[in-house]
């Protein structure tokens, strides 16, 4: 810890338009905010897009707890787990984090990303076959039934989930991103995700395939020391959760907006060349994930304004806060497609930039023209402003898409 929690803001888990509210308030503040989370973990909370950047590639900064975090104990904050416990690619520097990187890196080159493209299309097209056998006039939760299911039945095929692990093993995925849960609930959640991995590892011992567990397993019982154990299960961890989440958060971002704002959805209609523009504008108007812990300074740190983070301090990137910080943007609260400059940090910044983001970015490319050109009719149920947001600081995703498809062409 890093400070005393009287001194620090309460991060709120409220989510949805609270979210990025009190990310407004925290950019306001100052370069960087004492922030509070669960369990009492302080940390410097980082909302202006400048500062975010600057940190996500400072020399003095550093994703390893075991080795920039004093304070640090394993194990001792259960909600922490998947985010900080683990080792992976995500919480590792220099040459642990290049090595990681390099042994799931070859799945998710341009050439094998563009080559999952019929993968995709078969997927999406399934759903929506499925979906067109439904009353057009019945609400449907397009959330469940088609952003979900696209990105996590594709990386379940992709890491050979089998069918009968899949729910709890996404169950466990998505409870990860919930902040507004109990230590006990937290505890369970973490054993539960180190529990669905463990199964699925122990079935690829017994029958192992061609997906990228059987591969990791595989690095791991050739030469542990390129793989150990723990970094198989942080692997697999960091690759299921954030190969499915972000997509699934994207694809119904845009559908909200595109609904929400019909003359920009016919104006991509008529030139389909612009459904980029439409899939940036919402990552960087609803990022995946808002703040992503943790950081750590290895020395201090002058921020200016009479704010300095000293070695030792822990570091909370609000990545979403980039996208929506008027100091970058216009208006940065509306959704604009014809936007000239949509930068955002939703996948992040420098060594650690997501490795998945084209991926991600591929199956909205399909998945959003193929639903708005088979259901012209879609329409949203309510308001957007009025749908159940995810209790969370981390994720920015809604709950539920209630909808009505319409007749399909």
């Amino acid at each position: 810890m890093t400070s005393t929690p009287a001194q620090a803001v309460m991060l709120d888990s409220s989510g949805g338009q609270r979210l990025y509210e009190q990310v407004d308030e925290l950019r306001a503040a100052g370069p960087a905010v004492k922030v509070n989370m669960p369990e009492n973990v302080i940390a410097w909370s980082v909302t202006r897009g400048d500062v975010a950047r600057r940190l996500l590639t400072h020399p003095h900064v550093s994703k390893d707890a075991r080795k920039s975090w004093p304070a640090y104990k394993p194990g001792a904050i259960p909600w922490l787990y998947s985010w900080v416990d683990v080792i992976s690619m995500f919480t590792s520097d220099g040459d642990d984090h290049k090595r990681l990187k390099q042994l799931v890196g070859r799945a998710f080159t341009p050439r094998r990303i563009e080559a999952m493209r019929p993968v995709i299309q078969a997927i999406v097209t399934d759903l929506l076959d499925s979906l067109a056998g439904r009353d057009g006039t019945e609400r449907v939760d397009l959330r469940a039934e088609f952003a979900y299911r696209v990105p996590t039945q594709l990386i379940c095929d992709l890491f050979g989930v089998p069918a009968d692990q899949r729910p709890e093993m996404l169950r466990v995925i998505d409870a990860v991103l919930t902040t507004d849960v109990t230590a006990e609930q937290s505890e369970a959640i973490s054993r539960d995700l180190y529990g669905a991995m463990q199964t699925l590892i122990e079935g690829k011992r017994r029958t192992p395939d061609e997906d990228m567990t059987s591969l990791l397993l595989a690095a791991h019982e050739e030469d542990g020391d390129r793989l150990s154990e723990k970094e198989l299960v942080s692997t697999l961890i960091l690759m299921i959760g954030a190969g499915s989440e972000t997509a699934v958060a994207l694809i119904g971002a845009a559908v909200r907006e595109l609904l929400t704002h019909p003359n920009q959805l016919a104006a991509v209609l008529a030139a389909p060349a612009r459904w980029s523009d439409v899939i940036e504008e919402a990552l960087r108007l609803h990022p995946p994930i808002m703040h992503m812990p943790l950081r750590y300074a290895t020395k201090d740190i002058d921020l200016g304004e009479g704010v300095t983070i000293r070695a030792g301090e822990t570091i909370l990137i609000g990545f979403g806060a980039h996208g929506r910080d008027p100091g970058i943007h216009n208006d940065p609260g509306d959704f604009d497609i014809d936007r000239a400059d949509k930068q955002h940090l939703a996948f992040g910044h420098g060594m650690h930039h997501c490795l998945g983001a084209p991926l991600a970015r591929l199956e909205a490319e399909i998945a959003l023209p193929a639903l708005f050109e088979r259901f012209p009719r879609l329409a949203l149920l309510g308001a957007a402003g009025d749908l159940e947001p995810q209790r969370s600081f981390i994720g920015t995703d809604v709950t539920a898409l209630p909808v009505t498809l319409g007749p399909a062409a």
